[in-house]
């Protein structure tokens, strides 16, 4: 058997055992990765990983009789507590509508000690109005968001089952064949996220988050899920070159009319039945601590839908608008609930809990997304570096290593590896991606490049007229390059799991003939950039994929 179960709530996998594939399919779904050396990996149980397996309908007996199938030795009796009190936790509050008050909220719990201790919460008290019996807490009509965040925070999950305010209706239906010529219809695991997401139109349904690879259609499921509310929506992208592939993707597979989508964004100030805006414009503000110009779009349209691309991504600020939209619905997209701020449990409670996550490795073998190679390449620090790096701070010690021009070097004998293939080559530093580009003379799109101008670089890409591109960190999310099958990453953001999923995100669309993708890492051995390469990696090596290491190229 590959596991062993600890009596810490840790989880040790042995990735040489017979088994391993399927106990790490099974793991994923109600544990964390914590880290993922070579031979042994280790998960551990959470409550936040417990309850979004149990918002996403996994039991408490079925989460132990996985443990058991797979495990090595008895599973220690605290765990066994552990993983029964954590999953009961969820939905022994419940959040409703007033009864006797349409506009009303209550708390209602089977359990009268745990309503009598909410209830005397200093952190809950300004929040509730009074009780109203053993088992129900009357609460003020505003404290809808709050309350499930402040509940989170003391180890109560709340189900949200109040239900949501109607948006204006909205007429529209998915194309069989796209406006391009291409016959469509959602996939099944498609048409699987946006049942999990409706719930046939039951108040348990109607918000909560769908995770799914980069390639899989994410914006696809919006759609479906847009088309099943039909009432005005509000779509939330990244920046304005995803806003305006939503637009694409709209008007391509579904009969919308192009008058009804609005972009809201730094250069249109629209509101129409559909309106997509972005992240930045609604955190926007001429100084600091002035108020937020664009906020009010949440308020400023009757929206039965809101969709958060990207919703990992959400801003603090964010945060507290969406705390005041509990009654409308709320569909969260990503690829990974992984936040680097540690805010998983806002995502939860104001978003919704997890209601659908797919291995990435079961999409690849039906062949919905490629298959990746994933190589890290270990490249020597040269020596007239090596004491530069040695007496640097931390934070210098990781620039030095990542901008080793040693990768500049290689970045050329990839290329060429590569000759015939579609490279993006991905950077965090500018002066690194400057030098590639007078190396290679590719393209470079940067924070600084104009949206016209990205957009011309992007098509040209996707037209074949471009067979290479050099992007920075602004490609990390949200950009639709289909025909791109060679990633060449030559430094990250420090550990961000989130951005290493997103970057083999770029090659992860299905590929014609042998469907398979390359993504390259190149790390500065034995310094900060080996170490925080292992960080990134850590999402990835959960979803199934292994790097293979390839020390200066003695791999090749």
């Amino acid at each position: 058997m590959p596991i062993i179960v600890q009596s810490d709530n840790s989880i040790l996998l042995e990735t040489n055992a017979p088994d391993f594939e399927a106990a790490r399919d099974a793991l994923v779904r109600f544990a964390e990765l914590v880290k993922s050396p070579e031979y042994l990996h280790t998960y551990r149980l959470t409550p936040l990983s417990l309850w979004n397996a149990a918002s996403a309908g996994l039991t408490a007996d079925e989460i132990i009789r996985l443990l058991q199938t797979y495990s090595k030795y008895e599973i220690p009796q605290n765990v066994l507590v552990d993983v029964r009190e954590h999953v009961g936790r969820y939905g022994r509050l419940q959040l409703l509508r007033s009864e006797s008050s349409g506009a009303g909220l209550i708390l209602r719990s089977k359990d009268p000690v745990l309503i009598t201790e909410i209830s005397r919460n200093p952190s809950l008290r300004p929040l509730i109005q009074k009780k109203i019996d053993r088992h129900t807490i009357s609460l003020k009509p505003d404290a809808r968001g709050a309350i499930k965040r402040a509940l989170i925070k003391i180890g109560y999950p709340v189900e949200d089952l109040a239900g949501y305010e109607d948006g204006e209706s909205l007429t529209i239906s998915e194309r069989t064949v796209t406006r391009s010529g291409r016959p469509f219809r959602l996939r099944p695991y498609q048409l699987d996220a946006v049942n999990a997401f409706w719930a046939s139109g039951a108040a348990s349904g109607g918000s909560g988050v769908l995770v799914l690879p980069c390639g899989a259609g994410k914006t696809v499921i919006g759609i479906g899920a847009l088309r099943r509310v039909s009432q005005h929506t509000l779509v939330v992208a990244t920046n304005i070159v995803a806003l305006r592939q939503w637009r694409d993707e709209l008007l391509d597979k579904t009969d919308i009319d192009a008058d009804l989508i609005g972009e809201y964004s730094g250069e249109l100030k629209q509101i129409r039945p559909v309106t997509l805006t972005t992240y930045q414009i609604l955190t926007y503000r001429k100084k600091k601590n002035s108020d937020f110009l664009h906020m009010d779009l949440f308020n400023r349209g009757r929206w039965g839908l809101i969709i958060y691309d990207e919703v990992h991504l959400l801003p603090a600020p964010v945060f507290r608008a969406v705390a005041d939209l509990q009654a409308r619905r709320r569909l969260g997209l990503t690829a990974t609930l992984v936040r680097e701020d540690g805010k998983e449990d806002d995502v939860f409670s104001l978003i919704g809990p997890k209601k659908f996550d797919i291995p990435w490795k079961d999409l690849e073998k039906q062949g919905w997304i490629a298959q990746a190679v994933c190589t890290e390449i270990r490249l020597n620090l040269p020596e007239e570096r090596r004491m530069a790096y040695a007496v640097a701070d931390r934070k210098s010690k990781f620039r030095i290593a990542s901008e080793n021009p040693e990768k500049l070097r290689w970045v050329g004998k990839l290329i060429d590896r590569h000759r015939g293939d579609n490279i993006l080559i991905i950077g965090q530093y500018l002066d690194q991606l400057e030098e590639i580009q007078r190396k290679v003379g590719a393209p470079i799109i940067t924070g600084r490049t104009p949206n016209k101008e990205r957009e011309q670089i992007y098509g040209d890409f996707k037209a074949g007229r471009q067979k290479r591109i050099i992007v920075s960190k602004v490609a990390n999310f949200s950009v639709d390059l289909p025909d791109a099958n060679v990633v060449i990453q030559v430094s990250g953001t420090f550990g961000s799991r989130q951005e290493e999923a997103q970057r083999l995100g770029r090659v992860l669309r299905p590929k014609p003939g042998d469907n398979q993708a390359h993504f390259y890492s190149l790390v500065t051995r034995e310094t900060k950039d080996q170490d925080f390469a292992a960080k990134r990696q850590l999402f990835l090596t959960e979803q199934g994929y292994r790097y293979q290491i390839d020390v200066d190229g003695r791999g090749d």
